[in-house]
């Protein structure tokens, strides 16, 4: 049993005096301690509010030996690719890359993470059998701009999917065709198609960067000169004028999408993926994109638009840890317009929904895992005042 001055089970109104029964590894009983009731048996744990576990939908766990971001804040964001790809390089001929993806993975355990969705990149640096002590989705990263690269690309993601047995289907997999700039189109449609039939979810980095978006319609700038430095440029693959929401109609069929940052949807792309939003969230990576000097993120949009909004990290590349509760008290400072019981389901129960573990983790109710936080609160008369 387990006391507190606040409970917050996220999907109800904060209890005063709460508590959780717990039995094994799950929760049996949450509610109100009556001035009647006998809680010497209880873990009594104060004047704390007590609230599920993290859950962070979009990481890099590749960078996480990384003592700080790549390049000084406000890096254009091709000049932050080179350093990426020579980091990603150096790190892969030092063999380090799986100690970098455990140390992130036990990062995150410390900072209150019960589940992560991970991307694992090209070349794989370890079979499925070696992610089964995460918990959460890993998703196979595809590049391929160029259409040998994207036969590569495609015919090792499908070896891989096939290699998955029983024994490794706790974790969930997924697929995740990195960006628009680095995919050609008919391999992105392909991955779409493959997932649909598998009905695995989908990962895809959307509407980043204003070089991004550059790219797409003008087949210009300096995305352009980066992938011509890694011999990975085609001029022809990507039909002038593209936009975003182009990407999304092919997305409509999965089961669950995570599009990644989503910093320069427009009004039309908004209004699509609110359209969506049982099947698409959008992963806001809130210090990443004060770390890039981004325009200012449409949240307030975004959710009077009706889209899921949910919370990730990204990388030790972009932000100094893999902390999601740094990363809502980004959210706070930088939009404080938005309630704080919204801005923590972000990284709770929204974020659970969107990796599809909306019946395990993010909330704190009967059946689910009691993976909780204990978080002192500046004012205990105020439940949401942990930050």
């Amino acid at each position: 049993m387990h006391r507190a001055r606040w409970v917050l089970p996220i999907s109800a109104p904060p209890i005063e005096n709460g508590f959780l029964r717990v039995v094994g590894q799950r929760i049996v009983e949450v509610g109100k301690a009556t001035s009647g009731w006998n809680g010497s048996a209880a873990t009594d744990w104060g004047d704390v509010a007590l609230l599920p576990a993290w859950v962070n939908p979009h990481t890099h766990l590749e960078f996480s030996l990384l003592a700080e971001p790549l390049g000084a804040s406000g890096i254009s964001f091709a000049a932050w690719i080179r350093k990426v790809v020579a980091d990603r390089r150096e790190t892969a001929c030092r063999g380090e890359t799986w100690q970098a993806v455990e140390a992130g993975w036990r990062a995150s355990r410390r900072a209150g993470v019960a589940a992560l969705g991970e991307i694992a990149t090209r070349p794989f640096h370890a079979p499925p059998e070696r992610y089964t002590d995460l918990v959460g989705t890993v998703f196979f990263e595809a590049i391929g701009l160029r259409e040998t690269a994207a036969r590569a690309a495609w015919e090792e993601i499908g070896a891989l999917i096939d290699r998955i047995t029983p024994s490794v289907r706790q974790l969930e997999w997924g697929l995740s065709p990195h960006a628009p700039y680095s995919v050609r189109p008919d391999l992105f449609a392909r991955l779409c198609r493959l997932a649909a039939a598998r009905k695995l979810p989908l990962a895809f980095h959307l509407a980043e960067s204003p070089e991004e978006l550059e790219l797409l319609a003008h087949g210009t700038g300096p995305l352009v000169a980066v992938l011509e430095e890694f011999d990975a440029w085609d001029a022809r693959a990507i039909p002038p004028g593209t936009r975003p929401l182009d990407y999304l109609h092919c997305l409509v069929s999965l089961p669950r999408v995570l599009l990644i940052h989503g910093n320069y949807l427009d009004q039309r792309e908004r209004r699509f993926l609110a359209r969506h939003r049982r099947s698409m969230s959008v992963v806001y990576c809130p210090r990443t994109h004060e770390f890039f000097q981004h325009t200012a993120y449409p949240l307030e949009q975004m959710i009077h638009a009706g889209v899921h909004v949910v919370v990730g990290t990204d990388s030790k590349a972009s932000s100094p840890d893999l902390s999601i509760a740094e990363e809502l008290r980004c959210i706070r400072r930088r939009h404080p317009g938005i309630r704080d019981d919204l801005i923590v389901a972000m990284g709770t129960l929204e974020a659970a929904r969107a990796l599809g573990l909306s019946q395990r983790f993010g909330r704190l109710a009967p059946g689910f895992e009691a993976r909780f936080l204990a978080a002192d609160l500046a004012n205990p008369r105020d439940p949401w005042s942990f930050w």
